[in-house]
């Protein structure tokens, strides 16, 4: 009977831990972009690596043994998995996608899908109500996106894989902020899980990756075929970074989902701070099915800071993160959604979703807890001391 390990001792011990030919304990980059064939009868199992690679179908097997999936494909960005994945869908087909879901998902759904005859609606999944109204005959898909980008909204995997069950539709999960080690969608019901790689999975701001994981061996076979068509394929240097970066990936993730935890708590207790979103706090609508359907709450949080102008001086306050685009990395990155992940969409439809301009999304690295929210607790009272004086001038 074949061991099953826990998933920290999968991260490691899997069929590539070792290559059979040289006993070497990482998995070998191979850089032919094309492979000698025996004979004009039989072609051996790679013939031209856009078709297939040793190295990245190293990484596909593992991240689908990690996702429970029947098989996994490795992309050159998460907006390429994510892309090719919606090509499974046909001229007259409609989707139902997460309202806050990520800038470059919108743009492709509204800028790419409506030019073939794709149509979209976007709703608020925490609303399973709203998701069977939006319901049509030629419904073919629902997109969730759980927690949601930027709001950490938390939508019912199961339930909304059953409603699509029901109606003859797919239901894809983009797992970015979770990675297989918090939740594993295809569990729940899921067709096919969805991951920025770039983010917690290679986890150190240096590659750019996308994967997929699907779990009916038909329709994976038909993703092949598109990922075959297209070749949106990760590069061999970067798919061995993302192995690399998934060995490590539970105590990464443990690490920064704790500090994420304590710096959620004491923002929420700033005077400065409007809101703040993380599935992990009480207050939060969903964080009871977040515990039920996830093993964590990640380690992303966004916050809400009183006005525009006080954000800018909190971004120029602050020390520890970096202020960039992305997330998921060793360091704490501070973004902003309305210039950054979600600039594709436009202001108004950003406001009706809450993402204004006051909104923040942190990505916890592995710095000392303490020592992040000393640094923002100093951003914090520098902007209230630079305000008093402002209000003593006037």
């Amino acid at each position: 009977m074949t061991q099953r390990y826990t998933f920290e001792t999968q991260l490691l011990h899997n069929k590539h831990k070792v290559d059979p030919a040289t006993g070497g304990v990482s998995v070998p980059i191979q850089h032919a972009s094309t492979f000698h064939q025996q004979s004009a009868e039989q072609f051996g199992k790679y013939d031209y690596s856009r078709s297939l690679n040793p190295t990245r179908e190293a990484l596909e097997e593992i991240i689908s043994e990690l996702e429970g999936g029947v098989r996994g494909f490795a992309f050159s960005s998460g907006m390429a998995a994510i892309s090719t994945a919606f090509l499974l869908l046909s001229q007259g087909d409609h989707v139902i996608v997460t309202e806050d879901v990520y800038g470059g998902t919108y743009r492709m759904v509204t800028q790419v899908l409506n030019r073939f005859g794709i149509e979209h609606t976007f709703v608020d999944m925490t609303d399973l109500d709203a998701v069977e109204q939006a319901m049509r005959p030629n419904t073919a898909l629902l997109y969730a996106e759980t927690p949601s980008n930027p709001l950490l909204k938390v939508s019912d995997i199961q339930a909304i894989s059953d409603i699509a069950k029901k109606n003859g539709a797919y239901t894809f999960v983009d797992n970015t902020f979770m990675t297989p080690y918090l939740q594993r969608p295809l569990e729940l019901g899921a067709d096919i899980v969805l991951h920025s790689a770039t983010k917690f999975l290679s986890g150190h701001s240096d590659t750019v990756a996308g994967l997929a994981v699907v779990k009916d061996e038909e329709l994976a076979n038909r993703l092949y075929s598109l990922q075959n068509s297209f070749g949106a394929v990760l590069g061999v240097q970067d798919a061995w970074l993302v192995m690399r970066g998934i060995k490590t990936l539970s105590v990464r993730m443990n690490q920064s989902q704790e500090s994420a935890k304590k710096i959620a708590s004491f923002l929420k207790d700033q005077p400065l701070i409007k809101n703040v979103f993380y599935p992990d706090l009480a207050d939060h609508p969903q964080s009871e099915l977040q515990i039920q359907q996830a093993y964590g709450p990640g380690a992303v949080l966004s916050f809400e800071i009183e006005n525009a102008e006080v954000l800018s001086r909190f971004i120029e306050q602050v020390k520890l993160p970096v202020f960039a685009v992305s997330l998921g990395a060793v360091e704490s990155i501070l973004s902003y959604p309305a210039k950054m992940s979600h600039a594709a969409m436009p202001p108004e439809e950003r406001q009706k979703r809450g993402i204004g301009d006051g909104l923040l999304r942190l990505s916890v690295g592995l710095e000392s807890a303490d020592d992040l929210i000393a640094d923002i607790e100093q951003a914090l009272n520098c902007i209230g001391t630079l305000s008093l004086h402002k209000e003593e001038v006037k």
